[in-house]
């Protein structure tokens, strides 16, 4: 059963594994806010050595395109690993295909999460706050309930919170960290750009 964690026992635990604050709060929910439990989780699913191959610079890769048959629909997105050796590895290669293939399916509008403009994040907890207490929720409550629906909304517009298309019991942040752990380098999704014809916000995402 997940339990709440502490402020301080994420802080603790990322600084032991290097993993992002998201990662690190779900391995000490899982693991009823043991630390070294947690620690092993995250070395499991290969978070933590993910986290320790991020600074790596990675400007290797491949640019992979998909192109609808009907020609009205085309993504490009960019994908870096750290040499050419990888680049040409078939698991890599595989993973920018299907990933390609992802955006195409589920339009995401952005990269990650901080890319999401904060006025729009403003509107969106705001229209969702209203919405929550019109339901007659309890006021004590109410915020929580507003981050968890947040967390939904990030999983329909930021790549690397939403569901992998090809197996949706993972967000496409745990195959690219699972990808970094078997090939034991650092893989960036530097950017994409989704095109459909007639669609006005059809566009690039991603780190320049």
């Amino acid at each position: 059963m997940a339990v709440e964690v502490s402020a301080q026992q994420v802080k603790e635990l990322r600084e032991a594994t290097g993993a992002g604050f998201q990662d690190c709060r779900k391995a000490l929910m899982e693991n009823g806010g043991d630390i070294a439990k947690a620690t092993d989780y995250l070395r499991k699913k290969g978070v933590a050595t993910a986290a320790k191959k991020a600074d790596r610079v990675a400007n290797d890769g491949i640019i992979q395109s998909y192109m609808h048959h009907n020609g009205r629909l085309a993504v490009i997105v960019e994908v870096n690993s750290e040499t050419d050796f990888v680049a040409r590895n078939d698991e890599f290669k595989k993973f920018a295909k299907e990933l390609a293939l992802h955006i195409a399916n589920m339009a995401p509008r952005y990269l990650k999460r901080e890319e999401v403009p904060q006025e729009e994040v403003e509107k969106e907890r705001s229209i969702m706050r209203a919405k929550t207490l019109n339901e007659g929720k309890p006021e004590a409550v109410v915020d929580k309930i507003v981050e968890g629906r947040l967390d939904k909304w990030y999983e329909e517009i930021v790549l690397l919170d939403q569901p992998w298309l090809h197996d949706d019991k993972f967000k496409v942040s745990d195959v690219l960290t699972q990808l970094i752990a078997n090939i034991k380098e650092n893989i960036v999704i530097r950017r994409f750009a989704r095109y459909a014809l007639g669609e006005a916000d059809s566009g690039e995402s991603g780190e320049e």
